[in-house]
């Protein structure tokens, strides 16, 4: 049987403390449980709500970050890109790539991606039906790659607000991949003001609810201080709550895997 997959870390790279704090609290988390983990945190912010908002300390220096948290600690990384060139630049420094959802519709990344031969997690957008998943997948596939997981992480109702069709869970399983909810991002409220803001306290609520369904991982964005993060401070999970949280989600996935 596959290993449950946790995706956690914090939003953006702020600094190297930050995560080797959130890297060495999120293995201790999780070293008692067999699960398929990746280390997230993204390289540079490119989708900021406003202008002069907080986008990164710089590419490279970022990613040679990442890579020692690798090597340090022994573990997978993920980031996201925004461009056919960041594909091929930062797959030498981390072991998968995450495709953001405004971009999930963009062949030419889709494509970079793929041919880059990492694992690729295409993030569904906003505004796209979990059918047209398939189709994002299918750019991958046919580009040599069959290493794909597929992220729900909500969908816009009206301004300014997100939900989860449970129902579209379901249906990406139906393409053959692994299905992961995004118990962070689906709970914000795009672009409120100055930068989104959301319901932090609704995550764990909710990432029990997708578990149950019968996903094969949970995403989730986490900061010492969400308060103090310099992205997504209103939905990033607390990481001294983040045992129990992943104690949590995994107890209801044993007890799902038992019915299967």
């Amino acid at each position: 049987m596959n290993k449950f997959k946790i995706i956690a870390g914090p939003c953006v790279i702020e600094s190297k403390e930050l995560l080797k704090i959130t890297c060495e609290k999120l293995l201790d988390s999780i070293k008692t449980f067999e699960v398929d983990f990746y280390f997230k945190a993204s390289y540079r912010k490119a989708n900021r709500s406003s202008f002069g908002a907080f986008e990164g300390v710089g590419d490279l220096i970022a990613l040679e970050w990442m890579k020692e948290i690798s090597t340090e600690f022994k573990v997978k990384t993920i980031t996201d890109i925004h461009s056919p060139e960041e594909a091929f630049i930062a797959s030498n420094f981390v072991d998968a790539l995450q495709i953001p959802a405004f971009l999930s519709r963009q062949t030419d990344l889709l494509v970079a991606a793929a041919k880059t031969g990492k694992t690729v997690n295409i993030k569904k957008a906003q505004f796209m039906a979990p059918d047209d998943m398939k189709k994002a997948a299918k750019k991958v596939t046919e580009s040599g790659n069959n290493n794909i997981f597929l992220t729900e992480r909500g969908t816009f109702f009206g301004y300014h607000d997100l939900v989860v069709d449970f129902r579209s869970l379901v249906r990406m399983k139906e393409f053959g991949f692994p299905v992961i909810y995004d118990a962070t991002h689906s709970l914000q409220q795009p672009s409120l003001n100055e930068q989104s803001g959301g319901f932090r306290e609704l995550i764990p609520a909710l990432a029990r609810g997708a578990v149950a369904v019968g996903i094969d991982g949970v995403f989730f964005e986490t900061h010492p201080n969400p308060e103090k993060a310099l992205s997504d401070s209103a939905t990033q999970l607390p990481l001294n709550q983040a045992s129990e949280f992943i104690d949590q989600i995994i107890r209801i996935n044993e007890l799902v895997s038992s019915f299967k």
